[in-house]
Formats: C-alpha cells, structure tokens, sequence
C-alpha cells in the first residue's frame, strides 16, 4: 500500500484498491478515490489545482505527495496512412514505442510492457535491442493515458478549426488496446495486470475486456492465471505450425512446445471474453510460407478455435529474412479460408516511419549481450529450414 511518507506517488500506476487506501490515509472517502480516478484517466488532468470538485486541502494534500507523470516523449511520427508513432523516455538510456493506427470503425493503441525483450525471435527488431528491464504500470498506462490525452486534444482542434462545436465530454478515438509493442507482456505478468485492470475500470478508461488483446509468444503458466485473473482477449504469436520449425522462430517453444501451447489456449478458451484465439503468423519468405504449412495449421485450427492473422514480414536489415511474395501470402490464406479456418491478412500500417509489426525497436541499453550470444540468428533459421 502506498505511503504518503514515501516518495511522491505516481497516481498512473495506482489501482481502485490503492488509490481507495491513499486516500484513506488522509480520512477520505470511498468516492473522493473515484473521483481522482476520473480526473487522472478519464479527463487526462495532471494538475491537482484543476481538479475543481475536490475540496482545496484534499487538493494540497495530493499535490504534496502525489503526481502524474507520464513517460517524456523523445519523438513523435506521423505515418503517410495517419499512423502515429510515440518513442517514450524511460530512463537510464531505455525508451520504448507506443503506435496508434486509427480506422474508419476503431482506434487502435499498441502499447510497449518491457523496456526490449528476452524472447529474441529473429523476424522481430525489438528483440535485436536485447532486454533490460520490465516496465512499471504507470509506465505502461502511462503510454494510453498520454495517447488518450494528446489524441482527444487534436481531435477537439480539428473540430474547432473547421468551425463545428467541440463536444462536451471528448469523443472516445481509442477503442481499442494491444499489448504487442516493445516486449512479451506475460513476462511482466504482475504490472501488466494491474494496468490491464485500470484499462478495464470504468473509473478509468472503461474498454470492454473484447477490445483488450494480450499478444503472447506462448508463456504458458502465465495464460493460464491471466484466463483466471483478468481474461481479456488474447492473441498468440503461433508463427509456425511445427515444433522444429517453431524452435528456431519463437525460441520460448523449446520450453513450452506447441501440444502444450495449444491446451493452455483450450484453457484459457473457458474464461475468454471471445469464442476463438487469435494465431498470429508472420510470412517468412522459404521459411514457413509452403503448403506443407499451411496444411499443418489446418490441424491446428481443428484443436483450438481460432482465427489466423497473417502478417506479412517487414524486413529490417539484420533478420537475414524476406516478406513471402503477395501471391504468396493471397494462396497461403485461401488454402486456409478452403478449409473452413476464419483467416486474415494483416494490412501493413506505418512502415515508412518503422511502426509497423516486428519494427519497433525503440532504445534500449541491453543487459543481456543478446549479439554476443546470438549473432546473425536470421540467417541461421533460413539456411537450416532449406536445408
């Protein structure tokens, strides 16, 4: 529980439950908790004095020892198709990325949980940076309260400006959230958690569970207490339809194989707030793009409900790897499609400023000398696989 004799606290990162307990600590009620709550996330204010209906001692008290405080912003990009990219100071020559893809029916906000990655998949430029460190949940929640705020401020100009009245209460222009930025979000299960509940409080951003996804490369003990603690939709980065094959692409495979992967997807199917699972599956150009592969996720798709995403590769330089050929790509689905298994292809969003899917990098001072240990993984995988 927070303590007012600590350092300031960062009201981000804190939940119902402790943010009720703080301000406890000072005599206040239940509803005074709810209604900072709605100044910090619903109104996106991070000046106490603004915060108008709370009365001017509860005010000083907060200010004293409390804050709200963001990630600094290091860049900002604007993507040719309206994507926009933020590059967030995390500290200690760490910063992580955030991207919102807007839509003609959803925003959609990809937000980072892990300061670089322990995963190192070879397709995925994040995992070039090496790892450092997990993010705090003000850290991550950070990242939405920041988007949120920035976003709904240019949408009330824009309207403004073109002479219509601005709205009373911002129109909500994030619908939806994915944790598939910088990072594997279950091996920060703990803080991840906690944001994924203030994403879900009605105090705070209000999204319903079905537009939460969790993106996982298959930590199995940790989906199977996110189906208990907190089941929001989730996505798996499959990406292979084999063991072998998946060994060299999603290394975590060698310690939770594919059998045991999909019965924790079968489990995790009981608590869902959606009917399938959503297999994430990146086009490798001679890697994992055949026939061969895509008659192996057919048996697949007969043991899990789900629906596959194809992704099309965004190459980067040291992967070693290429983009299936589009015809490629347009065969693999409709041998899927054929066989009755509900299959998309992702539409590639954000390129030319690198904010699409495998290109966030960010900046990390990698701790775990992952190019000493693993140099030029991405040729390794293609010249095995041909082999």
């Amino acid at each position: 529980m927070p303590s007012v004799l600590d350092e300031p606290v960062n009201l981000l990162g804190l939940g119902a439950a402790e943010l009720t307990d703080l301000v406890g600590q000072w005599g206040g009620k239940p509803f005074r908790a709810k209604q900072l709550q709605r100044w910090v996330h619903q109104r996106g204010v991070d000046s106490f004095d603004d915060m108008t209906d709370l009365a001017r001692e509860f005010r000083q008290q907060l200010a004293q020892h409390c804050t709200v405080h963001a990630p600094g912003v290091a860049t900002e990009q604007r993507s040719s198709d309206g994507t926009r990219k933020w590059l967030f100071d995390v500290g200690r020559n760490n910063a992580v990325e955030a991207v919102f893809i807007p839509e003609d029916d959803r925003g959609t906000l990809c937000i980072s949980s892990q300061a670089g990655c322990t995963v190192a998949c070879p397709f995925c430029s994040t995992g070039y940076q090496g790892f450092n460190r997990n993010l705090t949940t003000a850290e991550i929640i950070g990242q939405l309260w920041y988007a949120k705020r920035v976003l709904e401020a240019d949408l009330q100009s824009a309207r403004l400006g073109s002479g219509g009245a601005a709205p009373a209460e911002p129109t909500r222009v994030i619908s939806n959230v994915v944790m598939m930025g910088m990072g594997e979000p279950l091996l920060n299960y703990d803080r991840v958690l906690e944001a994924l509940r203030l994403m879900l409080d009605d105090n705070a951003y209000g999204l319903s569970r079905r537009r939460v996804t969790v993106s996982t490369s298959g930590v199995v003990p940790m989906m199977d207490r996110l189906g208990r603690d907190c089941p929001v939709a989730l996505a798996v980065s499959l990406h292979a339809p084999n063991d072998a094959l998946r060994d060299k692409l999603v290394p975590l495979n060698r310690k939770h194989p594919l059998a045991e992967l999909l019965a924790a997807c079968n489990r995790y199917l009981e608590h869902a707030p959606r009917d399938f699972i959503t297999f994430e599956y990146i086009m490798l150009d001679g890697v994992n793009d055949a026939d061969e592969h895509a008659r192996e996720l057919i048996a697949i798709a007969k043991q899990v409900r789900c629906k596959f995403n194809l992704i099309p590769f965004n190459p980067f330089p040291q992967s070693g790897l290429k983009r299936s050929p589009t015809a490629r790509v347009r065969l693999f689905a409709q041998r899927l499609m054929d066989a009755g298994v509900v299959t998309t292809v992702r539409k590639t969003r954000g390129d030319d400023i690198a904010a699409a899917c495998g290109q966030l990098a960010g900046d990390v001072k990698d701790r775990t000398r992952i190019h000493e240990r693993l140099p030029n993984r991405g040729t390794i995988v293609i010249n095995q696989e041909r082999e």
